[in-house]
């Protein structure tokens, strides 16, 4: 009788271990399986923001490869006059019709012009750097080559005009006229033309 009582309670015991052994084998695979989920979420978030940090690099590329020709051209020009220190590009302000809005067949300056370019002038003399600017007219493609050549640095000498008043001294700057032969936009429609009539401020040192 008491052999038979032992050995239902070692049965007992020995079935109580072998319940355990599965549910705990259980819990460690449902633990598991939460951790690689939970992994293969922070792969993917990281996969996810190298992506974007890829796009916004390849889209920095392209801004930067569709805007340094004309200021390559300035940097060119600078260093032949012997007008730099260092012979850097350090960055382009464009002024574009549709912020600024140049008047149409005109020069003259609007309101929102002269406040970005105050706001330019602010950022030169905050950075307190020794700079030079080379201030380019640009225009769209309506009228003649050498209209829009004259258009174009009667646009930039209204700009140096202005920012000489504001305390950027003459020598420090020049403009130049590129009319309608480097645009950055289709001529073909209203918007591409709008993009086309600016004023690109070229900062160099």
């Amino acid at each position: 009788m008491i052999k038979t009582f032992r050995s239902m309670a070692l049965l007992v015991v020995a079935l109580a271990l072998v319940a355990t052994g599965c549910a705990t084998k259980k819990y460690v695979g449902e633990q598991v399986a939460g951790s690689e989920a939970k992994t293969g979420e922070r792969i993917g978030g990281v996969e996810t923001g190298l992506e974007q940090a890829q796009m916004k690099l390849k889209d920095h590329d392209e801004k930067i490869a569709a805007t340094s020709k004309t200021a390559q051209d300035a940097l060119d020009r600078a260093i032949a006059a012997g007008k730099l220190a260092e012979g850097k590009l350090l960055y382009e302000t464009v002024l574009t019709d549709d912020k600024v809005k140049f008047g149409f067949d005109k020069s003259m300056l609007s309101d929102e012009a002269k406040a970005a370019l105050d706001g330019f002038v602010s950022q030169l003399k905050s950075e307190n750097r020794n700079v030079y600017v080379e201030i380019q007219g640009h225009t769209d493609s309506i009228g003649s080559d050498a209209y829009n050549e004259k258009l174009g640095q009667d646009r930039a000498d209204a700009v140096r005009f202005y920012l000489s008043k504001a305390g950027l001294p003459l020598h420090r700057m020049n403009s130049i006229s590129y009319g309608e032969s480097a645009p950055v936009a289709d001529n073909g429609s209203r918007e591409g033309r709008s993009q086309n009539r600016r004023v690109v401020l070229v900062v160099l040192m």
